[in-house]
């Protein structure tokens, strides 16, 4: 007989509302399950009662940590549902502050992961260097976190030399620190005791669940979009997938800090290659594209990221479609979190565990609908409305 745990809706593990069940014998975790439906915001219902420019907006706004990433993806789907063609130096700029937000992502998941471990100076002292990023991000876009710098067919602004400067000085700080912190993650007993074979994911469980991004390469499998399928002009920056076998929270962690570096090696690059030009094309505030469809992925800081679009000829999407890796990466946590044989998963573990997917249940959130005998039930906006007000 086991005893069923509830850790949330509301929990100081992860501030966002989700409920972990867990089945506990002892310190023991047999069975778990994820509910993160706590926060639906209906995003893709709302993308279609907007235009493709003011959806720009929404989008950004699925997921603060990702929003370069969401507009990214939202932009050159909607580009290329409209057949509108971004300038070269546009993508490159787009490069750069798509690396930026994905150094200030996993400086906010180390200093997460530090916190849960209890190393409270680490906490801090990532939070400290990810300011550095954000000032960065304040410089280029003028926003901290929410960076509006992505529009359709194009950028806001331009990057100029003064700036460049700044930006590379900066990051060569980092550079050094980050480097520190890869070694403290290789060498601090504590560390190494709280996520070496903690969380483990076999490369076959991986595969088969569909693990993507650092939970993915943690486990022995280098698929990332930026090198499988190109977008923006990453084919031209050089670029070296940061690959781990370990199939733990470890192995995540230094998934990670490596990106980091990655990271800052390719915005140095982009910002001493990227060709001069216009950094926008001219688009209406309304336009219509052609009736279709299309999908377009990119490479988030959590792992893949995929957009679909359809379109009947009009200036709202017929049908906006959104799957975030947190999503993708659920069933490889449930998985995670079951003792198997061998593998045991302690109570103390589960807040490492499902930290190392980097959660975000605000971009999560889907909802389905069933009646009494477990039958799904598919509603239109305006029943689901009616009923509402009906109560």
């Amino acid at each position: 007989m086991g005893l069923y745990l509830p850790v949330g809706p509301q929990h100081p593990i992860h501030p966002e509302a989700t409920l972990i069940k867990l089945k506990v014998e002892g310190e023991h975790v047999v069975d778990a399950d994820i509910d993160a439906s706590f926060v639906h915001r209906g995003i893709e219902k709302a993308l279609e009662r907007k235009t493709y420019v003011q959806g720009l907006f929404l989008a950004e706004r699925i997921c603060g940590i990702c929003n370069v990433a969401h507009t990214t993806c939202y932009t050159l789907n909607v580009e290329g549902l409209a057949g509108i063609e971004v300038p070269q130096r546009a993508l490159w700029l787009r490069l750069i502050v798509e690396e930026l937000a994905r150094v200030s992502s996993h400086l906010l998941w180390l200093g997460l992961l530090a916190h849960v471990v209890g190393f409270e100076s680490l906490f801090m002292l990532a939070f400290r260097d990810r300011e550095v990023v954000l000032d960065l991000m304040e410089e280029i876009t003028g926003g901290r976190v929410t960076s509006g710098y992505n529009v359709i067919g194009g950028v806001r602004r331009d990057i100029d030399a003064a700036t460049a400067y700044k930006i590379k000085s900066s990051l060569a700080k980092l550079k050094e620190r980050v480097v520190k912190y890869r070694r403290l993650l290789e060498e601090d007993p504590i560390v190494r005791a709280r996520t070496v074979g903690v969380g483990y994911l076999s490369p076959s469980e991986a595969r088969e669940l569909l693990a993507v991004g650092p939970v993915a390469r943690a486990s022995g499998i280098a698929y990332d979009i930026r090198v499988n399928d190109p977008y923006l002009v990453h084919e031209e920056v050089p670029f070296n997938p940061v690959v781990y076998d370990t199939c733990d929270a470890w192995g995540r962690a230094m998934v990670r800090v490596g990106e980091i570096l990655e990271s800052i090696e390719m915005i140095v690059y982009a910002l001493d290659h990227a060709p001069s030009g216009e950094i926008r094309a001219r688009v209406p505030p309304i336009f219509r594209p052609p009736p279709g469809e299309n999908v377009t992925r990119v490479e988030a800081p959590r792992g893949e990221l995929l957009h679909y679009v359809r379109s009947d000829g009009s200036e709202k999407p017929y049908r906006y479609k959104v799957r975030t890796p947190t999503l993708a990466n659920l069933p490889a946590a449930i998985s995670m979190l079951k003792s198997r044989g061998d593998r045991v998963v302690h109570i103390a573990d589960v807040p490492v565990i499902f930290g190392s997917i980097d959660p975000c249940i605000c971009c999560t959130a889907r909802v389905l609908v069933v009646n009494e005998k477990g039958a799904a039930k598919e509603f239109q906006l305006d029943e689901l409305a009616a009923k509402r007000w009906a109560r």
